[in-house]
């Protein structure tokens, strides 16, 4: 009996060991299903964009839109020519201020704008030539102005004052201009307000060279005086200074293709006075030749349509005079016939009053009356 009950013993075992197995096995399962998810988790999104806070603002610049000093108004390729060599003409009026010619650009290459004494726009300013500049393989223009100091200008030496820093050709004082006759032209028995100032010239070689940087060029920084006169607020050229340079254009005579840089007016008096008793013409300049009205030089589309809408009047003109001979074909005698015949007609008129009066005379009963009358009369 013993044997049997090993055997169901051992069975028991048995199956208690599978079942066992079968419990480890299906806990190992689970441990390795629950195993799985231990796995590194994904990273999290990330968080939502926000942009970096503006940079601070930048203070606000101190000087005009149209103060930087010079703006850029014109580029060549070649450098302008050397200044020309010429006399300042007299001072015309007290309070004009000069201001020192130099070269343009236009697409028919330079041309000398004279310089000119000038009535400044206000009290208390003064004018900063303009210059030309090498600048990125090109050769720049940059703009006079007007200001209360005066500003970079390239370290050109213009002469008469502006002898490539600052001004000591004049300054203001109390309201007045008070011109410095040791290097301005002014006639002392008609303008009062002069000054003597022998040390602000200097004998510096003068070389002619008008514009700054690139080879040749003079080889001037702004100072910082300078730079801080180009803060400051800034006036344009007068109507009567860009008037002077539309003169300028007009002329080719000024053209340095027709002059090679000796220009036949060199300065004048007065801003567009180009007339022959104020005009200075520069050393070794070819005579002046008198313009014809329509003879402009093509460097500005402008000039060249400016004879153009000149010649319209002088043509409109003999229309004029067509229309004042219209009267003179008897067309118009004809007229004063017209009226005769409109005389003829008056008479008419009053001869229908006439015979108005004439259906009164049947009225004339009175002239009846006296026949009655008369009768009466011979009834007695």
């Amino acid at each position: 009996m013993s044997k049997p009950l090993e055997r169901g013993s051992t069975l028991l075992t048995v199956r208690n060991g599978l079942v066992l197995s079968l419990a480890g096995a299906t806990l190992l399962a689970g441990c390795v299903a629950e195993v799985r998810p231990a796995y590194p988790p994904p990273p999290p999104p990330p968080p939502a964009y926000s942009p970096p806070p503006p940079p601070a603002a930048a203070p606000a610049a101190e000087y005009d839109a149209s103060a930087p000093a010079p703006e850029i108004q014109e580029q060549a390729t070649q450098p302008p020519p050397p200044l020309p060599d010429y006399e300042q003409p007299p001072c015309p009026e007290v309070g004009f201020l000069w201001t020192p010619g130099y070269w343009a650009f236009s697409s028919a290459g330079y041309y000398w704008i004279p310089g000119t004494w000038v009535a400044p726009p206000v009290v208390g300013v003064l004018w900063t030539p303009p210059y030309w500049g090498f600048v990125g393989g090109v050769y720049a223009f940059h703009g006079g102005y007007w200001g209360p100091h005066i500003g970079f200008y390239g370290g050109v030496n213009y002469g008469f004052g502006y002898g490539g820093v600052g001004f000591v050709g004049g300054r203001w004082e109390g309201g007045a201009y008070r011109y410095n006759t040791a290097v301005t032209n002014v006639n002392t028995t008609v303008i009062h307000n002069t000054y003597v100032n022998n040390v602000t010239v200097n004998n510096v070689t003068v070389n002619k060279v008008s514009y700054n940087g690139g080879a040749g060029g003079v080889a001037a920084q702004p100072t910082p005086a300078e730079r801080k006169a180009m803060t400051e607020t800034h006036v344009p050229p007068t109507p009567a200074q860009v008037s002077h340079v539309h003169e300028a254009v007009r002329n080719p005579q000024l053209s340095v293709k027709a002059n090679g840089g000796h220009p036949p007016i060199a300065a004048t008096a007065r801003p567009a006075a180009f007339t022959k008793d104020s005009i200075v013409p520069a050393k070794g300049a070819p005579p002046l030749k008198p313009i014809a009205p329509a003879a402009h030089s093509p460097a500005a589309s402008p000039a060249t349509h400016e004879p153009v809408n000149a010649a319209h009047p002088e043509a409109t003109a003999p229309k004029a005079p067509v229309t004042a001979t219209r009267p003179a074909p008897a067309a118009q005698p004809t007229r004063p016939v017209a009226p005769a015949a409109r005389t003829a007609v008056p008479p008419r008129a009053p001869a229908a009053k006439v015979a108005a009066p004439k259906a009164p005379a049947p009225k004339a009963a009175p002239a009846r009356k006296p026949p009655p009358s008369h009768k009466e009369g011979e009834k007695p």
